[in-house]
């Protein structure tokens, strides 16, 4: 059984299966693939084993691809092991959430396709949570956004099964090569998911949603992380280890803009009235206060995902429950919502992304295949693009540049994939579907 976790850049992209995945590495026919016992990945029948993985992740070196320059938010990567870096370069992370938790790094060239990269064991465990049967839950086996974050050159992601966070750099000549700084740290809860990372206070957050529910930081430094907390900031959700979702859990923690306050999504179980909430602890002289703020905005149950908007103390977030928001904070850090997005078709709403490109949102469905565009001033329904993959729907997604990259979780003979749409044409504009991994 293999759980998938993934995030392209900064953003985190969560995909779970219980059959053998394969991702297509774009346009080269090529093609990675993690067995069913997550403890190989194989890329163009290359088979690499998780177990024996490098911490220097130099098991699966790069070859030339040909084509577009690759590109990374932060300095550059070679195109081989030996060629020049390039200042462009990008590069995708996944979580593998195997029993032996590891990532996969993938090159992004400028037109969007993948090439091969590199493994790096996270020395963690990964796990999943379970469906109401108590069956692992599928195709969201943490019903979370954020299980993996990237700031400057620092990646920091969770490992569920060992309740630790484990902490990388990131090559500068090369962003697939990553280096684990020190040891998994405790997360002093059960079964984190999401994390959050401040370098303005040098703060790793995490989320815990087991048993032992609730929040903790972490400094970082180039030694790795360091525990600042003695005790979790709680949420009393009574849940199970491992934990029974997706509702009822924690859905993701975050940073606002300026690092003045540090906010968590918690899902609510509308079948039994408990109402979901947005906690705020504001973050005083560097340090995240230990008093939080909570608040549920009228007429929302499920919060889950959330895209922090640009010139703005508003918040987008998605609601399982029908659709998305934008959510204003006052004085007292009490949220309302000042726009409301129902999307008639949906069925569960989750994971969101802001482009800077069409200054909109865009939010997808894990039973829905469509990504929606949305105006977060109004709340209109700008746009919804069937994507016609043979998915039964998509869920975490990123918007980086021209594009937006979402994970489509599979289903029986239909193969997971990450799915690329071209949004250069702006606000409303021709979505081109330009990838399609089956």
């Amino acid at each position: 059984m293999v759980f998938f976790t993934s995030i392209f850049t900064c953003l985190a992209i969560l995909s779970t299966t219980v059959v053998a995945l394969t991702i297509p590495l774009g346009t080269t026919g090529q093609s990675l693939s993690i067995s069913e016992d997550g403890q190989t990945i194989s890329i163009d029948g290359r088979a690499i084993s998780l177990g024996q993985a490098v911490t220097r992740a130099g098991a699966c070196n790069p070859s030339s691809q040909g084509g577009g320059r690759q590109r990374h938010g932060k300095g550059g990567a070679s195109s081989n092991s030996t060629s020049a870096a390039s200042n462009n370069a990008k590069a995708i992370y996944f979580l593998s959430n195997a029993a032996n938790n590891s990532i996969v790094a993938l090159k992004v060239a400028a037109d969007g396709t993948l090439s091969d990269g590199s493994i790096t064991s996270t020395g963690g465990a990964g796990m999943s949570g379970v469906d109401s049967t108590g069956a692992p839950a599928a195709p969201d086996s943490l019903f979370s956004q954020g299980a993996l974050k990237v700031a400057g050159n620092s990646l920091v992601a969770v490992n569920p099964g060992s309740n630790t966070l484990s902490m990388f750099s990131i090559s500068p000549t090369d962003p697939t090569q990553l280096t684990p700084l020190g040891s998994p740290v405790s997360t002093l809860g059960d079964f984190p998911v999401s994390v959050t990372l401040s370098t303005k206070l040098s703060l790793a957050c995490v989320a815990n949603t087991g048993a032992r529910a609730g929040l903790a930081c972490l400094t970082m430094s180039s030694n790795g992380l360091t525990p600042l907390d003695k005790t979790l900031r709680p949420f009393a959700l009574n849940q199970s280890n491992p934990p029974s979702g997706p509702l009822n859990t924690v859905s993701q923690t975050f940073f606002n803009a300026d690092s003045s306050a540090l906010l968590t999504t918690v899902k609510g179980d509308p079948s039994v009235n408990n109402t979901g909430f947005l906690s705020v602890f504001p973050v005083t002289n560097g340090t995240v206060s230990m008093t939080e703020t909570r608040s549920s905005p009228a007429g929302t149950a499920v919060l889950f995902g959330t895209a922090l908007l640009p010139n703005s103390n508003n918040i987008f977030v998605t609601d399982a429950s029908f659709g998305s928001a934008t959510l204003s904070l006052d004085a007292k850090n009490v949220a309302s919502v000042r726009a409301k997005t129902n999307i008639a078709d949906q069925k569960a709403t989750c994971w969101a992304a802001f482009s800077d490109v069409t200054g909109t949102a865009f939010v997808t469905d894990v039973a829905v295949n469509h990504l929606v565009e949305v105006d977060t001033a109004t709340g209109a329904l700008i746009k919804e693009l069937q994507s016609g993959n043979g998915n039964p729907g998509m869920i975490d997604l990123v918007s980086v540049g021209n594009f937006v990259y979402a994970l489509s979780p599979g289903i029986g003979s239909v193969k997971a994939a990450v799915t690329v749409f071209d949004i250069s044409g702006g606000r409303g504009g021709k979505l081109w579907f330009i990838l399609r991994g089956r």
